[in-house]
């Protein structure tokens, strides 16, 4: 018989916060050599019991066993004596210094000189190359980490967690910003570390990524506990319902729509920028349709659509509203025309953070009705209030109140107070770009549901996502992006996910 090795156990832990309680009486375990996967929407509780597992967060009450001993709580130095790292969705590591210096923060190897301690420079040198090669990390340590991309700066993190001989590693979304390569580079990572008896906690919403590296996975729901499955026992439609207690819808379009009837309500023509990230692209938008723009990363999706709302600049085109020519040179003038832009970093363009739910939402349509190119005008409580209780009812909002900080919201709420600004402001074409990053599939659901029923109003709705399947379930058209070019579009009817590659990686004159 196999004996497995339980690394930490927390049993029965509940976490209140004044007026909620965000976990109640959940138990979860980590075994050494697997991945242990912790599934919920946005707000289900994951990240609280992490932040109990680190010592952020002193949970009200329950225990937490390690190697034999038993704690009520745990310090972030007790956390970190025990081998427990976490690898969060905003990386922790510092642009400024080198590779080297990021992975022994806190703990720099020192040597006698004289009569005092400096730092031992070539003992960092060499030990950060050693942990480098750990994670497949091709670099020299001295190289500073701003010079780094995404997936590099993830690395350096793992290898930090290696440094400080982690036996827990705790991987929150780590592949919300990756690539596909870079999602295997990271997962053969993964399966390196499971070979050397670590235990791996993942949080992620990607169920397909979920089904190809998780081992066990542990299913939370408003705080509360649902069920801890083998991965192998489970299919994604099974994770599905554990989450949201229902059958979500997996199409969003209307199968009777014919959108060459309709008419054109949102035109670019030739539209190119010197950088020659967007070359001489043209496309029709119909009244009812969803457009969605697929593409290898880079390809010149986000940055058409930053040129289109005019946040930066195009060399030529022209953009048609209704039939009629507009001038769009900056973001105020794109409102004015009455166009919105979701964009896709929601934590940092997306909403103010010092604000509240009330204030996000009113700021666009304050703006709008505002002079001197926006920074003239009145704010009125009024207008405040009504417009942020429209937008909450309608979108469905979950909320303490209208006073409660953005910040505070799962990912979900947050871009339904994003949409709900542009919303109030009476936007009438909406620029999505990845509107569902991070965001848990039943919020998902709610998110491409509201795509529709804006699209069935009458607005215009883009949709740039790098999800092949979230385009294929709620766009009839999808246009792919290759090389700063439009190369073909798609009726949702005749588009797979296999014909959309082909099309967005061939050699110019293939596909």
């Amino acid at each position: 018989m196999i004996r497995i090795k339980t690394l930490a156990e927390m049993k029965n832990v509940v976490k209140k916060f004044p007026g909620v309680t965000a976990l109640s009486g959940i138990s979860f375990d980590i075994r050494a050599g697997e991945v242990h996967v912790l599934l919920g929407e946005n707000g289900a509780g994951k990240s609280t019991l992490m932040k109990i597992l680190s010592g952020v967060h002193k949970p009200t009450s329950g225990e937490i066993i390690i190697s034999g001993k038993t704690y009520e709580y745990l310090t972030p130095f007790d956390s970190y004596q025990n081998g427990i790292s976490v690898i969060y969705q905003e990386l922790s590591v510092i642009n400024e210094l080198s590779i080297q210096e990021n992975l022994f923060i806190g703990h720099l190897p020192l040597k006698k000189l004289g009569f005092v301690n400096v730092v031992d420079y070539d003992e960092m040198n060499s030990r950060a190359k050693q942990l480098l090669e750990a994670v497949g990390l091709n670099r020299d340590p001295k190289t500073f980490v701003e010079e780094l991309s995404i997936s590099e700066k993830q690395q350096v993190e793992i290898a930090k967690a290696l440094a400080s001989d982690s036996k827990i590693l705790i991987m929150d979304e780590p592949t919300a910003s990756l690539t596909n390569s870079e999602i295997s580079h990271l997962f053969a990572i993964v399966r390196k570390l499971k070979k050397q008896g670590k235990g791996i906690v993942f949080i992620s919403h990607k169920l397909g990524e979920i089904m190809a590296i998780g081992d066990r996975v542990t299913v939370l729901k408003d705080g509360g506990y649902v069920g801890t499955k083998s991965i192998s026992e489970v299919t994604q439609d099974d994770l599905v319902t554990m989450m949201v207690g229902r059958q979500v819808a997996k199409n969003y379009q209307n199968p009777d729509a014919d959108f060459e009837k309709e008419t054109v309500i949102f035109e670019v023509k030739n539209l190119s920028r010197k950088d020659e990230k967007v070359k001489n692209v043209s496309f029709k938008l119909r009244k009812g349709e969803i457009l969605g723009f697929s593409g290898l990363v880079g390809s010149g999706r986000s940055e058409m659509m930053n040129s289109i709302f005019g946040a930066e600049p195009k060399s030529s085109g022209e953009i048609f509203i209704d039939g009629h020519s507009v001038k769009i040179n900056s973001p105020y003038t794109a409102i004015q025309y009455g166009l919105a832009m979701v964009t896709e970093n929601r934590r940092e363009t997306g909403f103010f953070h010092n604000f509240d739910i009330a204030e996000n939402i009113s700021i666009l349509p304050f703006i709008k009705d505002s002079s001197l190119g926006g920074v003239g005008g009145l704010v009125s409580g009024d207008d405040e209030k009504l417009w942020s209780e429209e937008q909450i009812k309608k979108l469905n909002v979950k909320c303490f109140s209208p006073r409660q900080l953005v910040a505070e919201l799962s990912g979900g709420n947050q871009q339904k107070v994003i949409l709900g600004k542009w919303l109030a402001a009476q936007s009438r074409i909406i620029i999505f770009d990845e509107p569902t990053k991070g965001i848990d599939v039943g919020s998902k659901s709610e998110i491409y549901a509201l795509m529709r029923s804006l699209a069935d109003e009458g607005k215009g709705v883009l949709v740039v996502s790098s999800e092949l399947p979230e385009l294929l379930a709620v766009c009839d058209t999808i246009a792919v992006f290759r090389e700063g070019e439009i190369v073909k579009t798609f009726d949702y009817r005749d588009a797979t996910e296999e014909k959309i590659i082909l099309a967005s990686t061939a050699q110019k004159g293939e596909g």
